[in-house]
């Protein structure tokens, strides 16, 4: 290793990131149902971290057991340096919470909205106005200021919600699905908020139920799956996890995608798009391979796609969760361009939509 590289790597592990949440054996049941099974979180300071998983895993519990709004029944965690059970009022006022579902009230205006937060937080009048006023700005809220909340649409309440949950100046800020419901362009307004918020040093504790969320914003995800963490990682290590890559082939000619399709055998076909997808890692070696396999045989394909894993296939692969795939026919094995002599596996299935 070069002593670059060495040296860095000592450095990071000699002077860590600061910790902003922390937890070890986490544990929360109801009833018989276990809902947390001993889950290990440890987030650093100034960043994003994203919890994934499906319905009913446990995510929102875990929320409102760091967020103090419920007890654990087991484990130990601490929020900003401050341990939950023996001071939680200091995890609060170093916290800020925004739920899945909005506590906007409708019946007052925005700004008013922003005043009672004001209020909550024991903010003088003038210093209570002057942080609406900047929080209503910017989030794009001014001119929206003062008509009641009920008027706005779904994007402009989650943005209000958020503004509200700034005026005590969290470090710390916990976001439980807070686009559920929004459209795209909404959607993507939170992105750029959340990484403004990040920029500033705010840690970010994300749960979400869309996967290009987490793709696009964490720097860690964590999947929550039967109340344990399946896995955790950061966006590109936890892709690695998962087999089943592979390059679609796509002909315009009917002619050359007989020939090429009667050279790979082992290769997934599609007669009517006239495609075909070779099992492949994605790796430059791989692809110059199978490059020069096409200008050796005379063949030309109009178009070559790489699809390499992604938070999809981590997310049904670590969740057991089915994912519908068209079938191939089978064909006899023959040798791969590349050398490789794979055999077919669970994640070698033809995808429709490459990415």
């Amino acid at each position: 290793m070069p002593s670059s590289v060495m040296s860095m790597s000592n450095a990071v592990a000699e002077h860590p990131a600061p910790v902003a949440v922390s937890a070890v054996g986490l544990r929360k049941s109801y009833g018989d149902k276990t809902v947390l099974d001993g889950v290990d979180l440890r987030i650093p300071a100034g960043s994003v971290f994203a919890l994934l998983g499906p319905n009913g895993a446990g995510k929102t519990t875990a929320v409102k057991i760091l967020s103090t709004l419920i007890a654990a029944d087991g484990g130990q965690a601490q929020v900003a340096g401050h341990d939950l059970d023996h001071d939680p009022q200091a995890v609060r006022a170093a916290i800020g919470v925004t739920g899945q579902f909005s506590a906007v009230d409708g019946l007052i205006t925005g700004e008013e909205n922003m005043l009672l937060m004001a209020d909550l937080h024991h903010l003088s009048k003038r210093e209570g106005r002057r942080v609406a006023a900047e929080l209503l700005e910017r989030f794009d809220l001014t001119a929206a200021a003062k008509k009641p909340a009920s008027t706005y649409s779904g994007g402009m309440k989650r943005r209000l919600d958020i503004a509200m949950t700034l005026v005590g100046g969290p470090r710390i800020i916990f976001l439980d699905e807070p686009t559920t419901g929004l459209d795209p362009r909404s959607r993507h307004t939170m992105w750029g908020i959340i990484r403004e918020l990040v920029a500033d040093g705010v840690t970010v504790f994300l749960t979400t139920q869309y996967l290009e969320e987490a793709d696009q914003l964490a720097d860690r995800i964590a999947v929550l799956n039967n109340g344990r963490i399946a896995a955790e990682g950061t966006p590109g290590e936890l892709k690695r996890l998962v087999p089943g890559g592979h390059v679609r082939l796509r002909f315009a000619d009917p002619a050359a995608y007989r020939s090429a399709a009667a050279a790979l055998a082992e290769a997934a076909r599609d007669d009517e798009a006239l495609t075909l997808q070779l099992p492949s890692d994605g790796s430059q070696r791989e692809l110059r391979a199978i490059l020069d396999w096409l200008d050796s045989t005379g063949v030309e394909a109009d178009e070559l796609t790489v699809h390499t894993p992604d938070l999809d296939d981590v997310f049904f692969a670590l969740t057991g969760s089915q994912q519908p795939q068209p079938q191939p026919q089978p064909q006899p094995q023959r040798p791969h361009p590349t050398g490789r002599s794979d055999r077919p596996g669970p994640f070698d299935q033809p995808k429709e939509t490459v990415r």
